[in-house]
């Protein structure tokens, strides 16, 4: 430790803080625009200057290391001095636009500008302008004459989201800010590049000259896109969402959010959401009161409970919904005497149920994977599933740490890797079971020698590793592999509640059907939560056929989407944004949150919705008068870090048969993952929200006969779409990547099994 004196106060800090670090601990507010806590010193702007003794001239304080009896004046005359001859060169080509500018109110230049800058200018002459840019539908780069050239924007892409999109080019007066290459900032996390800008530069285009600061009432919320559980802020005016914002929480999302978090709240006001509840009459929609539908509803469910039985009846729900609305759809259809209730609606594999120790989680603290030195992801499009997730793993391996892939695409996580295995879904198995072999054989090289040299070894299961066909074996292998390497194994949960789901028992138990079943064998009534059955389960063909086949579909939803094609009652439910509720993340932490505007029209929580159905139902146990009377309820002897477990027993790993023709290997698309998300026009302008298309290895093209770019006719079970191919070398052979959970690859089926390519 060292001995320091910043303004006359003795500080004790570490080796290698700068001057600014040490004043920041010590609660000594420094001026400043290019430091950034995350990311790395610049040291452009000058705006730090600070005055150290036995120093001829001020030293910037972000780029001056502490040095044992160092003493530094922030506020001396020299320091406040050199502090206000920047502040001037800055605003001397600053265009004077704050009554226009978005920034207004949350200006860094405007509030130093008060403390630092001078009653007038001494500069006349003409001032500089440079031309706005347009980078694409989420950041507004229209005032880059506003811009200070402090390059955090250019630091974040190269260090923290991992591509340098955006540059700093010429020199001097001729400085600009712009993009290179592509010409659009197309990163998952370029909306934080709008929190950083410390100037109007750089704005959030969705919300440009809609509101100022001053005006946004604020509300505490948690992600519903992702199982991160990100801390964000919503903002308000005139009931309605404007604005969502990171809200600072080291352990999980630290100062950071995902395009996705930050801009679906554009979908909240989507012309396609369900504002009065609809019943289905000779054929037509019509809207009714609440009281009609409700009871039209209760009285379906007992009639066919009551004449065919009540194992007729089945619940789907999205693992979005929040506990409380799971905990009281799965006590309902308990109630009623169904155990026909389930929420992995992507899953495949369910031979795991009942040899499960608890509910499947992280493993650990989602902090603790940044302190891993060997990582092994299996089955995850890491980077479009789980983007800051995907950024703590690479700042891990800037510090050292190493990353070995298993999976079926090789797509560019933006950092470096140790070792890959990309093979078609029928070989995940075998690879896995070589690693598990290698390293309890202490075997030198590749992947398990890899993890055997490390001390924090981390094994993570993605999304398609949980889809995958045989999920139970690749989960008891990296049961196994962890074991042998003295490390830890988790699952990344696909959504808020992935976890929270298993604790309010959103499953069928021994009694009941699970979701495959449950469309596999279709039943005469569904009651659907949050769900969009051709978009949100693993074989959307099997789903639309039972929906259509059922003599009763009650759709819970915040949308009028495809139900209308098949369900006989819409009930408008309020979005998180609308109701209070509870999230438990992936790492076991239970969050909760109040709507921040009030449910839309007639829309109204699905936990009272709920509520009041088993009320008509007369199901005991039905009388809360809040949602955390829900939650408390739920929750009620579970020791939630008890109850998580990954151990797995009994899981007999065998060989798979190799399969014949080109297997599917589907990932859903990140704008894809969610009703909310799927609504917001701004996301869906993205490059990321383009429509699928049929990815192959270029020799498989070949085989067929198609040149990249062609139109092909891509089929699978009873159905089939045209796509245009296209080539990835980076696929393995024998296999074609047809996204799922997208209206244009809604016809086909299974997200795994054979598909077949042909010319159109």
């Amino acid at each position: 430790m060292i001995n320091i004196e910043i303004d006359g106060k003795r500080i004790e800090t570490e080796n290698g803080t700068t001057v600014i670090e040490a004043a920041h601990q010590a609660g000594i507010s420094i001026p400043h625009f290019c430091y950034h806590k995350k990311l790395s010193i610049a040291a452009n702007c000058r705006m730090c200057l600070v005055q150290v003794e036995k120093a001829p001239k001020p030293l910037p304080a972000c780029a001056t290391p502490v040095a044992e009896g160092m003493k530094v004046l922030t506020a001396s005359a020299q320091a406040v001095k050199a502090q206000k001859g920047v502040m001037e060169f800055l605003l001397v080509n600053h265009p004077l636009d704050c009554p226009i500018c978005d920034q207004g109110g949350e200006c860094m230049l405007q509030d130093m500008s008060v403390g630092y800058g001078g009653g007038a200018s001494r500069y006349h002459e003409e001032k500089r302008t440079v031309l706005g840019k347009d980078i694409g539908p989420l950041v507004s780069a229209e005032e880059m004459s506003r811009c200070i050239n402090c390059t955090r924007c250019v630091r974040f892409g190269q260090e923290i989201a991992g591509q340098m999109e955006l540059g700093q080019a010429f020199r001097g007066e001729h400085a600009e800010i712009m993009t290179f290459v592509s010409g659009t900032v197309n990163s998952e996390l370029s909306g934080n590049m709008i929190d950083l800008c410390p100037v109007g530069a750089l704005t959030s285009k969705p919300f440009r000259y809609k509101a100022r600061s001053w005006e946004l009432s604020r509300r505490r919320s948690v992600s519903a896109h992702d199982s991160l559980g990100s801390n964000l802020a919503v903002q308000t005016k005139d009931n309605r969402v404007l604005r969502v914002l990171p809200i600072e929480n080291e352990d999980i999302n630290e100062c950071w959010l995902s395009d996705k978090d930050r801009f679906a709240y554009e979908g909240l006001n989507s012309a396609e959401r369900l504002t009065k509840p609809m019943i289905k009459q000779d054929g037509k929609w019509v809207e009714v009161e609440w009281q009609v539908a409700l009871e039209y509803a209760a009285n379906g469910l007992r009639h066919i409970a009551n004449g065919a039985g009540a194992e007729q009846v089945g619940a789907l729900a999205t693992a979005n919904s929040t506990l409380e609305e799971l905990y009281l759809l799965q006590k309902l259809m308990r109630g009623i005497g169904s155990h026909n209730v389930d929420f992995r609606l992507r899953q495949s594999d369910f031979s795991a149920d009942g040899k499960r120790a608890g509910a499947p989680w992280l493993g650990m603290p989602i902090a603790d994977i940044s302190r891993a030195d060997r990582l092994l992801v299996v089955g995850s499009f890491l980077r479009k599933d789980h983007p800051l997730l995907a950024a703590r793993i690479r700042q891990a391996v800037k510090k050292g740490a190493q990353v070995n892939i298993i999976h079926s695409a090789d797509d560019d996580l933006l950092m470096k890797m140790a070792n890959k295995a990309i093979v078609a879904p029928d070989a995940l198995v075998d690879v896995m079971a070589q690693v598990a072999r290698g390293v309890q054989a202490k075997q030198p090289d590749g992947i398990a020698g890899n993890l055997l040299a490390g001390e924090r070894v981390v094994v993570l299961l993605g999304n398609f590793a949980q889809q995958h066909p045989q999920a139970a074996q690749l989960q008891a292998l990296a049961q196994q592999i962890a074991a042998a390497t003295n490390g830890k194994f988790g699952f990344i949960g696909e959504a808020a509640n992935s976890v929270g789901a298993y604790l309010a028992q959103a499953m069928p138990g021994a009694q009941g059907l699970n979701a495959a079943a449950m469309l596999a064998a279709p039943r005469k009534a569904y009651v659907l939560l949050n769900v969009e059955a051709e978009l949100d389960t693993a074989d959307a063909q099997q789903a639309m056929a039972a929906m259509q086949s059922a003599d009763l579909v009650i759709a819970m939803s915040a949308y009028k989407h495809h139900a209308t094609s098949y369900a006989d009652v819409l009930l408008p439910i309020a979005p998180f944004t609308e109701t209070s509720g509870t999230f438990i993340s992936t790492e076991g932490r239970v969050q909760s949150f109040k709507g921040a505007v009030k449910p839309l029209g007639e829309a109204r929580p699905a936990w009272k919705v709920l509520r009041v159905l088993g009320n008509l139902l007369k199901v005991s146990g039905f009388e809360q008068d809040t949602s955390e009377a829900v939650r408390d309820e739920a929750l009620t002897g579970i020791d939630v870090a008890a109850k998580l477990s990954n151990a797995i027993n009994g899981v007999e790993v065998n060989a798979v048969a190799a399969a014949t023709g080109l297997q599917r290997v589907s990932d859903v698309p990140i704008y894809a993952t969610d009703a909310v998300v799927r609504r917001s026009a701004p996301l869906q302008a993205t490059a990321d929200a383009a429509a699928p298309q049929a990815w192959l290895h270029s020799d498989e093209l070949k085989k067929l006969g198609v040149q990249s770019g062609a139109l092909v006719k891509v089929s699978q079970g009873q159905g089939s779409v045209s796509l245009i191919a296209a080539a990835d070398d980076k696929l393995p052979k024998g296999v074609v990547r047809v996204a799922a959970g997208h209206s244009v690859t809604a016809a086909l089926g299974a997200m795994f099994g054979t598909i077949t390519v042909e010319r159109a």
